[in-house]
C-alpha cells in the first residue's frame, strides 16, 4: 500500500499545482503555489511550460526527482527562476538558443552559451561567461586564488599576452567575483612617488629630510610597518623617489620638500659635501679637471686651498678640498653643483678589498754516494838507506787516507775501515803520523725538503701592498786601511744592509666582472751559510719573480717555478789497474749525486666587497691562530708559566685585557 501511495504523489501534487493555474495561462502577474515532492523533473518541467509559455528542450541526461515548496503563491514569471535553481542543485543548467530554452548537464552546459559584458542582464542561475581585464595584478597569479571560488564544472583562465581572465559560471557567482576583482586589482600602495626638485640638490634634500623623519620615527614602535619608508634621491632629473605605506608620510614629505625647495635668489651658493670613502684632496682635483675641461690640472694642495683660477668650474664658481674634515667645499650655482654632486656621489663609493694570499712550494731531493779503496806503503820511509814508498789517495777531508794519517780522528762520515801499521815518524821532524795501509771508505746521503710559504697581503683595490718578513742583513761594499806616519792601521770599512728573506709586493685592480689585474713582484732570499766566514762577504740565494695576470676570485694561478734535476757522477782510479774486473774496486774511488728541486709559486685573490666578507677573511685566520696556540703542550715536570691566549673574537671587551701583561 506504501509503494501505490508514494506513487499517487507526485501526480497529486502536479495537479494541485495546475489547479491554481488562471485561465489566462502565461500571465505574468497572476500567482502560482508550487509544491513538488520527489516530482520526477520531466513532469515539474512540463508544469512550468504551461505556468511560463516556454519551450524546453530537455536533454536525455537531464533525469531524477526535485522538491519545490512554495508556502505562498508567487508570481508565475518566478516559476523559470525556481526551476533554474532546482535544476542547479542537481548539477543541470539552462541555455537559450532561437526562442527555445535547453536543458542540459553543467559540464556541457559551457560550451553551448555566449559571451555578455557583465552579469547585470543575466539571472542569478544562468551561466554566463565574462572577461576581466586586469591593471594592475597578474591574471596568472590570480587564477589560483578565485579557482576555490568557481564551481567544479565551471572555468576560470587566464591569458598572459593582455592580462585577461576568462571566467565561466553563474551570474550570481560572477557578480561576486567581479567585485573580488576589483578590490585586488587595485594600484599598489608600495609604489614609488616622484617628488620633483626645482632649486635644491635632491641629494641633499633627500638626506636632510630622511634624517628629520628617522629621528621623527625613533620614539614610535619599530614593528609598524607604516612608520618606514624609503626616499632616495635621483641625480639625473633631480627629483626624489619615496616609497612608503603612510599616507600622512607622504604628505609630510611633501611639505617639507616644497618648504626646503626655495629660490634662495643668491647668485652662488656654497656647498659642503662630506665624503664617506673617497679622498677630499683627489676628489677635488677631479672635479676642478671636469669642470674646467683641463685634463692636465694641477694635484690639489694638501690643505686643500689655493686653487688656481683656471681651474675653476666653467660656469662660475669654485672647489676646494678640507683633508682634516675630508670634505669638499663647492661655490657654484644650482645647476653646476647639481651636476657636480651627482659626480661625486658615484665616486664616493666603497672601494673593494682585494685579499691575495700566495703559495710558494719548493720540494727538494738531494741524495749522494760515496765508495773507494785507498792504499798507502810508509815503511821505508824511516828504514836506513834506499826505501820505497807510495799508494792511492782519493777524496778530500777525512776521506783522504793521507790526511787521516795525520789525523785518524778526523775520518770523514760514512763507514771507514782501515789497517794500520804502527805509526811513523817524519823524516827531519818531530811528528808522528799512524802508519795507515789501507782505508775503505762508504757514504750515502739522503736529504730531503719539503717549504710551504703562504705570505698574505689585503689592500684597497689600485692600491699598492708590500710585506718583507726575514733580516736586515750588512753587506761589505768597501774598505780602506789608513797606516800614514804610524805604525797602527785604521782600517775603514763601508756596509750596505739589504733585506734578506721573503718579499711579496702586490697591486690589484678589480673589474666588474670579477675579474682581478695583479702586478706582482715575489723575492725570496736567504743567506748561503757556507759564505758566511769569507773575508769578501757573504752570498745570498735569490729567487724572484715580477710578472702581471689576470685572475678570478678565488681562483689558483700558477705564476711561475722551477723543475730542475741535475745529476753529476765522480770517478777516481788507477790507470789500468782500475779497469780490471772485480779487482779494479781495489784501486777505484766512485761518487755520485744526484739533486731535484721542484719550486712553484702559486696566488689566489679574493674580492671583498662589503664588511661581512672581511670580517669573514679576519675570524678564519684569527681562529686558526687560536686553534695553534691551544696545540702548544704543556710539561708538568716545568713551572706553571701561563702563554698568552689570543681571546675570542665575538668577544670585544675581551681584547683590552689580552694586551694586559
Amino acid at each position: 500500500m506504501k509503494q501505490k501511495w508514494d506513487m499517487w504523489i507526485p501526480g497529486v501534487l502536479l495537479c494541485a499545482a495546475l489547479f491554481f493555474t488562471s485561465a489566462g495561462i502565461g500571465a505574468q502577474f497572476e500567482k502560482v503555489s508550487l509544491n513538488f515532492v520527489n516530482a520526477d523533473i520531466q513532469e515539474v518541467v512540463k508544469a512550468v511550460s504551461h505556468i511560463t509559455g516556454r519551450n524546453f528542450l530537455v536533454d536525455p541526461r537531464v533525469k531524477g526527482t526535485i522538491n519545490i515548496v512554495s508556502s505562498t503563491p508567487v508570481q508565475a514569471s518566478l516559476a523559470y527562476d525556481i526551476l533554474l535553481s532546482a535544476l542547479r542543485l542537481q548539477g543541470f543548467a539552462s541555455v537559450e538558443s532561437g526562442g527555445v530554452t535547453k536543458l542540459m548537464p553543467e559540464a556541457d552546459a559551457k560550451l553551448h552559451i555566449g559571451y555578455l559584458s557583465d552579469a547585470k542582464g543575466a539571472g542569478d542561475d544562468k551561466l554566463v561567461t565574462r572577461v576581466f581585464v586586469l591593471k594592475y595584478e597578474s591574471a596568472v597569479q590570480l587564477v589560483p586564488i578565485l579557482r576555490p571560488l568557481i564551481a567544479p564544472n565551471n572555468i576560470v583562465t587566464a591569458y598572459p599576452n593582455n592580462n585577461t581572465l576568462v571566467v565561466t559560471d553563474y551570474a550570481s557567482n560572477l557578480k561576486r567575483i567581479e567585485q573580488i576583482v576589483e578590490s585586488i586589482d587595485q594600484p599598489s600602495a608600495e609604489a614609488p612617488i616622484i617628488i620633483p626638485v626645482k632649486y635644491a640638490s635632491a641629494v641633499d634634500l633627500s638626506q636632510t629630510i630622511n634624517r628629520l623623519m628617522q629621528e621623527g620615527a625613533s620614539g614610535g614602535t619599530g614593528g609598524d610597518s607604516s612608520q618606514r619608508f624609503i626616499l632616495a634621491a635621483d641625480t639625473r632629473t633631480n627629483s626624489m623617489l619615496l616609497r612608503t605605506d603612510n599616507p600622512a608620510r607622504v604628505q609630510r614629505v611633501r611639505e617639507l620638500a616644497e618648504k626646503l625647495d626655495v629660490d634662495t635668489g643668491a647668485p652662488g651658493n656654497m656647498h659642503v659635501i662630506y665624503l664617506k670613502n673617497a679622498e677630499a684632496s683627489k676628489v677635488a682635483q677631479t672635479l676642478r679637471s671636469v669642470a674646467s675641461g683641463d685634463v692636465a690640472a694641477p694635484a690639489a694642495a694638501p690643505t686643500g686651498t689655493g686653487a688656481a683660477a683656471s681651474t675653476a668650474p666653467s660656469g662660475g664658481g669654485m672647489i676646494q678640498a678640507d683633508v682634516a674634515s675630508n670634505a669638499l667645499i663647492i661655490t657654484a650655482s644650482n645647476a653646476v653643483y647639481n651636476n657636480l654632486r651627482s659626480v661625486v656621489e658615484m665616486l664616493d663609493v666603497r672601494r673593494a678589498q682585494v685579499f691575495v694570499e700566495a703559495l710558494i712550494v719548493e720540494v727538494t731531493a738531494d741524495k749522494a754516494a760515496e765508495f773507494g779503496i785507498q792504499w798507502q806503503g810508509l815503511n821505508g820511509i824511516n828504514g836506513p838507506g834506499t826505501g820505497v814508498i807510495g799508494g792511492t789517495n782519493f777524496g778530500t777531508g777525512g776521506g783522504n787516507i793521507i790526511t787521516a794519517s795525520g789525523n785518524i780522528t778526523g775520518l770523514g762520515q760514512g763507514l771507514n775501515v782501515g789497517i794500520t801499521r804502527g805509526s811513523i815518524t817524519l823524516p827531519g821532524t818531530s811528528t808522528t803520523v799512524v802508519n795507515l795501509g789501507m782505508l775503505a771508505h762508504a757514504l750515502e746521503n739522503d736529504s730531503n725538503a719539503n717549504i710551504l710559504s703562504t705570505p698574505n697581503l689585503l689592500t684597497l683595490d689600485n692600491e699598492e701592498a708590500k710585506i718583507i718578513i726575514g733580516q736586515n742583513v750588512p753587506f761589505i761594499t768597501g774598505s780602506y786601511a789608513q797606516t800614514g806616519s804610524t805604525s797602527t792601521a785604521s782600517p775603514f770599512q763601508t756596509i750596505e744592509r739589504k733585506d734578506v728573506g721573503l718579499t711579496l709586493r702586490i697591486k690589484p685592480q678589480v673589474s666588474e666582472g670579477g675579474t682581478v689585474k695583479l702586478q706582482i713582484y715575489q723575492e725570496v732570499s736567504s743567506v748561503d751559510a757556507t759564505t758566511t766566514a769569507n773575508t769578501g762577504g757573504v752570498t745570498t740565494n735569490k729567487r724572484s719573480l715580477e710578472s702581471i695576470v689576470l685572475a678570478d676570485e678565488g681562483q689558483i694561478v700558477v705564476l711561475g717555478g722551477l723543475i730542475q734535476d741535475s745529476i753529476s757522477n765522480g770517478e777516481n782510479k788507477v790507470p789500468i789497474l782500475g779497469d780490471i774486473p772485480l779487482l779494479g774496486n781495489l784501486f777505484r774511488y766512485d761518487t755520485r749525486h744526484r739533486t731535484k728541486t721542484n719550486l712553484m709559486v702559486f696566488i689566489r685573490p679574493y674580492v671583498l666587497r662589503n664588511a661581512e666578507a672581511s670580517l669573514g677573511i679576519t675570524q678564519n685566520r684569527y681562529e686558526y691562530l687560536r686553534g695553534e696556540q691551544k696545540q702548544v703542550p704543556a710539561r708538568k715536570m716545568l713551572p706553571d708559566m701561563a702563554t698568552p691566549k689570543l681571546p675570542d673574537l665575538n668577544l670585544k671587551q675581551a681584547l683590552p685585557n689580552a694586551l694586559k701583561p
